[in-house]
């Protein structure tokens, strides 16, 4: 498999040593051009404004938003789940507005903030996942076609899916736990 990893800014060489353990290829994207011959994309953590910003400089915003928008499999962490909903609260320009989310973005404070919770998500097992969050985004509405895959204890969405768009709140390539990224692989793009 062939999963390219948005490489502008962020978390982008966590996302790649977490595919490499998988066996995946992991290309670095940066350009249009980048984008060919993939079975899926991840878009990281980082900051969403200077990503998106990014994205804009290095013309890669309309052809990521044609494919995930065309039923592509991408999935989104932090950052990126900010980058993929319709509405972003905070967010200083229009996301990709690919997913049927509403997010909002440094839900849970700075990043003296940051914290770590174990997470049930039943589509990756009964083990809780070891959620680690920074500056994290929550999402705070869902539209129809999307699966709640995970909460906090106290309530808000971490995660979701829609279609074969994955999205989280947390940082799953800042662990050794590889289920998050495996069920990206084996359920949205080998399916």
């Amino acid at each position: 498999m062939k999963i390219g990893v948005l490489a502008l800014q962020g978390a982008f060489r966590e996302h790649i040593s977490a595919l490499q353990r998988l066996k995946a290829e992991a290309p670095l994207i940066r350009l249009p051009q980048d984008l060919e011959g993939l079975d899926g994309l991840i878009i990281p953590g980082g900051e969403s404004t200077s990503i998106g910003q990014l994205m804009e400089s290095y013309r890669v915003m309309e052809p990521i938003r044609g494919l995930a928008g065309g039923g592509f499999p991408v999935m989104g962490t932090c950052a990126g789940l900010i980058l993929l909903g319709k509405k972003a609260r905070g967010l200083s320009f229009d996301p990709l507005g690919v997913m049927d989310i509403e997010v909002r973005r440094n839900a849970f404070g700075r990043q003296v903030d940051s914290f770590e919770s174990s997470l049930p998500i039943p589509v990756l097992g009964e083990t809780p996942f070891p959620g680690v969050f920074i500056r994290a985004p929550m999402i705070e509405a869902v539209g129809e076609g999307v699966e709640v895959l995970a909460r906090l204890p106290q309530g808000p969405v971490v995660a979701a899916r829609q279609g074969r768009l994955l999205v989280s709140a947390f940082h799953p390539e800042l662990t050794r736990d590889l289920r998050f990224h495996a069920y990206f692989l084996n359920t949205m793009i080998a399916s």
